[in-house]
């Protein structure tokens, strides 16, 4: 994915506000051994290119002054309740150094799992991202999860995530294999169930009149 971006010569909480007010949003770019380099990028272009999930998640052509650079975004400020951006921050990456990034989980076949099919069970989504390590020409966009066989009252981990080729889940999420999606079967439907079960050994209990 591509971004155009313009250097940025001005900063200051002042200079920002001015570059604000017209439809520009500063960031900045860094990373990589290189001095870190002020820029200002449309605003309703970036805008609409946030509410994209390959745009947080993927490795970014960032044009400015006509040269291109491989980034990563890596923070954004919104205003606290007005849709602006107010900055964004984007790191470059090299090529042949690992990086450290969270990706997307993408859950598949939850409606065909036959424990909500059959048993009126729940997952639940713990986790929507869990945090990788990778070459960057190995990143993902995001990482399925399969749910079609987990079973009520089970739950999958981190480490039950099919990895592809390069990419490890960071130290810290390999130690503590947090989990990331729960079936569980609701008070209601096991109170249901119970009474049920309750009424039917009842029925079976009584002697026919004479």
């Amino acid at each position: 994915m591509k971004v155009v971006a313009f250097e940025r010569n001005l900063h200051g909480t002042g200079a920002s506000r001015r570059l604000r007010n017209t439809g520009k949003t500063p960031g900045i770019v860094y990373g990589a051994g290189a001095e870190p380099e002020l820029i200002e990028i449309d605003h309703n272009a970036l805008w609409h290119a946030l509410k994209k999930e390959v745009f947080h998640s993927s490795i970014l052509d960032l044009e400015v002054a006509g040269k291109e650079q491989q980034v990563l975004l890596r923070d954004v400020q919104y205003h606290p309740f007005r849709q602006i951006v107010l900055h964004v921050d984007f790191q470059r990456v090299d090529a042949k150094k690992k990086l450290h990034t969270k990706v997307p989980l993408h859950f598949m076949n939850q409606e065909t799992n036959p424990a909500v099919k059959l048993s009126g069970a729940v997952i639940s989504h713990v986790l929507n991202e869990v945090e990788i390590e990778c070459l960057p020409g190995d990143l993902p966009e995001f990482l399925e999860v399969d749910l079609a066989t987990i079973e009520a009252g089970h739950s999958l981990h981190a480490k039950d995530i099919a990895l592809p080729k390069g990419v490890a889940l960071v130290a810290h999420i390999e130690a503590e294999n947090p989990v990331i999606a729960a079936a569980t079967i609701p008070a209601g439907a096991v109170s249901d169930d119970a009474a049920t079960g309750s009424a039917a050994a009842a029925g079976e209990g009584e002697t026919p009149a004479a």
